[in-house]
């Protein structure tokens, strides 16, 4: 904010100017003071002003009118420090050549120090009073979880809010040894995995656990927050250094994200070798503005491709990631393009027009029960888009295409499932075919999970129950299921697409299988969802048990039963070796199944796909023709 736009700035320099003044004047009678005891003060009006005048002067270029009191810092506090020191010597200068001698020869010093004294002490208890006053005004108190640099920067934005919402009482570190330290006047009174034991230590028990600490993630934080809910204390997390508020703020606390709760260690990326896949390169990702394909232009804009083409039969969706992909890489060259993957002469003319070198296809029908409700559309969608996009690009001249995939299609129980495993075929036979003949357009096909927070996920739905004040609707106890974070997920998927794209060693029809971990129960996944709301499971929020839906399964799997995973070596990435189908053979189920679609014979395309797909079935005792629930 400017002077002009802030009336009140002139005033609060001027008062700081007298403030100083005052200050400096007491200063420099009191040096005198301290240096001779016994002598009287020479000139007792004219020192002390030419020391008000003398600070008013210097203290200007070093910008002392214009803090804040009640903000002060230890960089204002070396800033004061120095205008202190150059007061003093300006001042002594002027005394000696103005023919007055120095009252001792340590008076230099005596004046500096004094001079410091009375800049900094005042505004340091000013600051203090006020924080104090803040904290006794508070209405909760806190216990800080955290060390190291993000628990002390906390607490130093902390100290500075006019109003504080709560009282830190203490600090609890990620290991025992800090315990018994002090940071920023807390004591650190345990270790994160005793907390019984800190709690000990505190006089009064917290109302709150504050998180400052980014890598508490996992069974660590899952172990906590249960700990938390036995003793009702709240648990959220601080928010990261760089969106910390400023001092005239409130600092806003977040809630614990569930995809902190997810016990998975980080992956090192080979980034160097993406770049070289995607930079300088024309790009066009097909179901943009869908969770991954909005995650996939995030990732692949930032390794500055020649051009990036969005597309989506969605304009709203389309329009969101362009305006998103616009403001962080301004300088990308992209188009944004509403098109539908299953018309076949408009994604020909698409391609051809930009020629793609990649192509990354992320659009699908994803839905399981609408999907089942819609099978003809999800065939359509699915499997008939995946080959118009496939042929298009490679008659545009890409070099690869890369085909996003699901666990579904592993013994498919879903219409959704066994049309994602006939699209993996003819992706599969493309691939062969191109490795064979030394030439064409490879095929890279990823494989993975549920990724939280997706359009249409369990999460968001368990979201909106929880504002309705539930109850939260899960089909089974025993469901588990898959999970990652979007980003993770795409950041695999790029790894894998390098990885792929020219790599002799991955066997014929190899498909990449993200490593997914351990599965998560549905059930268990609800109830950490009521707890981080700070509610309490089955009594607070119900949950309410609704049964199989069409086409779903108790439990995914990543590979085929006669399958052993393989190893490949890139970390997070493993393969699966399906049987291989031949192109002719796929083709020609293809056409009998885009003539079926065309003619809207449901029982045809669904005679085709089971002869393509013998292993999809129905789950024991769910008819598929049972309605969506």
């Amino acid at each position: 904010m400017s002077r002009r736009d802030n009336p009140l700035l002139p005033w609060r320099m001027a008062v700081n100017l007298f403030l100083d003044g005052v200050l400096a004047a007491l200063a420099v009678g009191l040096s005198f003071w301290l240096a001779t005891p016994a002598a009287p003060v020479p000139h007792p009006r004219a020192l002390p002003l030419a020391g008000a005048a003398a600070i008013w002067l210097i203290g200007i270029p070093f910008g002392l009118p214009r803090l804040h009191w009640r903000y002060v810092s230890a960089r204002d506090l070396l800033l004061l420090g120095a205008a202190a020191l150059v007061t003093a010597a300006m001042l002594c200068l002027l005394m000696v050549g103005s023919g007055f001698s120095l009252p001792s020869p340590a008076f230099p010093v005596i004046l500096a120090l004094t001079l410091g004294a009375a800049l900094t002490v005042p505004k340091l208890l000013y600051r203090l009073a006020r924080q104090q006053r803040g904290e006794a005004l508070a209405a909760q108190t806190a216990l800080l979880v955290g060390d190291g640099e993000n628990a002390g920067l906390f607490l130093a934005a902390h100290a500075q809010q006019p109003a504080p919402p709560y009282r830190i009482t203490g600090l609890v570190a990620l290991s025992e040894k800090h315990v018994g330290r002090r940071v920023h006047g807390l004591d650190v009174v345990g270790a994160v995995d005793e907390m019984e034991t800190a709690l000990r230590r505190l006089a009064d028990e917290p109302d709150l656990l504050i998180l400052a600490a980014p890598q508490l993630t996992g069974d660590r934080l899952t172990r906590l927050i249960r700990w938390a809910e036995t003793r009702a204390i709240r648990v959220m997390r601080a928010p990261s250094l760089t969106r910390l508020a400023p001092a005239e703020q409130k600092i806003a606390l977040q809630p614990i994200a569930i995809e902190d709760l997810l016990n998975r260690r980080q992956v090192t990326l080979d980034r160097e070798a993406m770049a070289a896949l995607i930079a300088g390169r024309r790009v066009m990702v097909t179901g943009a503005g869908g969770s991954i394909g909005a995650e996939l232009c995030r990732q692949i804009a930032g390794f500055a491709p020649a051009e990036l083409l969005l597309l989506d039969s969605s304009e709203f969706a389309l329009w969101q990631i362009d305006l998103e992909i616009g403001e962080q890489y301004p300088a990308l060259s992209r188009r944004a393009v509403v098109a539908d993957v299953r018309d076949a002469p408009v994604i020909a003319a698409i391609a051809a027009r930009f020629r793609p070198e990649l192509v990354f296809h992320a659009a699908a029908l994803k839905h399981v029960p609408i999907v089942e409700a819609n099978r003809l559309e999800g065939l359509r969608t699915n499997v008939l888009g995946t080959q118009v996009v496939a042929d298009a690009a490679a008659r545009a001249g890409a070099a690869l295409m890369v085909l996003i995939s699901t666990d579904k299609a592993v013994n498919p129980s879903s219409v959704m499932g066994a049309s994602k495993r006939l699209a993996e075929m003819y992706a599969q036979a493309l691939d062969v075919q191109a490795r064979r003949a030394g030439a064409g357009m490879r095929c890279v096909t990823v494989r993975f999970g549920n990724v939280l927070g997706s359009t249409g996920s369990v999460v968001p739905l368990f979201r909106r129950q929880l504002a309705q004040g539930g109850p939260l609707t899960v089909t089974d106890p025993r469901m588990q299921r898959y999970f990652m974070t979007v980003r993770e997920a795409v950041g695999l998927v790029l790894q894998a697409s390098a990885a792929g794209s020219g790599a002799a060693a991955i066997p014929d029809g190899g498909i990449f299988v993200l490593d997914m971990g351990e599965p998560v129960r549905i059930v268990d996944l609800a109830r950490q969802m009521i707890r981080l709301a700070g509610l309490r499971p089955d009594e607070d929020i119900q949950i309410k048990f609704t049964g199989l839906r069409p086409g779903e399964k108790l439990f995914e799997e990543l590979f085929h039963g006669a399958e052993q995973p393989v190893p490949t070596e890139h970390e997070g990435l493993l393969m699966a070796t399906p049987r291989l189908v031949d192109l002719a053979a796929v083709g020609t189920a293809l056409r009998a199944l885009a003539v079926a679609a065309q003619a809207g014979d449901e029982a045809r395309a669904m005679a085709v796909l089971h002869a393509m797909v013998p292993e999809f079935s129905a789950p024991p005792g769910l008819a598929l023709t049972r309605a969506a629930e």
